[in-house]
């Protein structure tokens, strides 16, 4: 075979094995850089909306200061949230003291245990067209999450809290460790489960369910979250990107550290 005819075949397998169903093709997915500036390791999770596949085995250990890459793809659903105070190799159950799926570190699709703070993403499958992703402390908060598109888009970011809602949660929104010590709070939907709080039944819709003192103190500290189901302006970001950048524990935490985390690492 003449080696032109030979580079001519090695380019149509190698064409034909990147389209292949089974390879995905980098262009065509999304890129989510996961970056723990936590003082603590952290054990960050993802879960899948039905039908979609599950990403990063759906768990990974992410030591202090150290980041991951993770991929997506097109028109991905779903959910990641950070798990924290985990012990996988003790009998503990729950293995983690927040954010928890069944005791697993690959929590393979399952939904984390409330509460946590968690990033909702929408992923459109046209790249041209603006994904949409928010926080939520709808069931509730852990930690404090930054989202941002890489390159930065001027209203794409989703800042980080001004304050630590652990150290400020009210007695009957707290959850705490085997120590004692507030891990996370809860969203008052949680804590009491009330049409009035959970924004259901008579109070479903937006013009009869309306913050409570409870939610006006989540969005207090941390504007740019979803703090209950109808809040208004719903605080959505809306950019076509092909990278987001997720961090935990950023820099806008106003210089405050969460309080009472058993930092255990896997």
């Amino acid at each position: 075979m003449k080696s032109s005819d030979l580079i001519s075949s090695l380019s149509l397998f190698l064409t034909g094995l990147l389209l292949s169903p089974g390879n995905a093709v980098l262009a065509e997915q999304v890129t989510f850089y996961v970056h723990n500036k936590c003082p603590f390791p952290i054990w960050p999770a993802t879960a899948s909306n039905t039908g979609q596949p599950v990403i990063a085995d759906g768990g990974f250990y992410l030591p202090l200061g150290s980041n991951k890459r993770i991929s997506a793809p097109l028109a991905w659903t779903g959910r990641i949230w950070a798990r924290t105070g985990c012990r996988f190799q003790s009998n503990w159950q729950p293995a983690c003291e927040t954010g928890d799926c069944d005791g697993r570190l690959a929590c393979g699709g399952l939904i984390g245990t409330p509460p946590a703070t968690l990033v909702q993403v929408s992923l459109q499958a046209d790249k041209a067209k603006p994904s949409f992703y928010d926080v939520s402390l709808v069931d509730g908060y852990n930690i404090p999450i930054s989202v941002q598109t890489r390159p930065v888009g001027p209203k794409c970011g989703i800042p980080g809290c001004s304050k630590d809602l652990n150290g400020m949660c009210p007695e009957e929104l707290q959850v705490l460790n085997r120590d004692g010590e507030v891990v996370a709070c809860k969203s008052a939907c949680l804590a009491f489960n009330a049409d009035k709080f959970c924004c259901r039944n008579e109070y479903g819709t937006p013009d009869k369910c309306k913050p409570s003192v409870y939610s006006k103190m989540f969005k207090d500290a941390c504007p740019g979250y979803y703090s209950y189901a109808y809040d208004s302006p719903p605080p959505l970001a809306s950019c076509a990107s092909e990278e987001y950048v997720i961090t935990f524990c950023p820099h806008t935490w106003g210089g405050e550290q969460v309080q009472g985390l058993n930092h255990t690492s896997s």
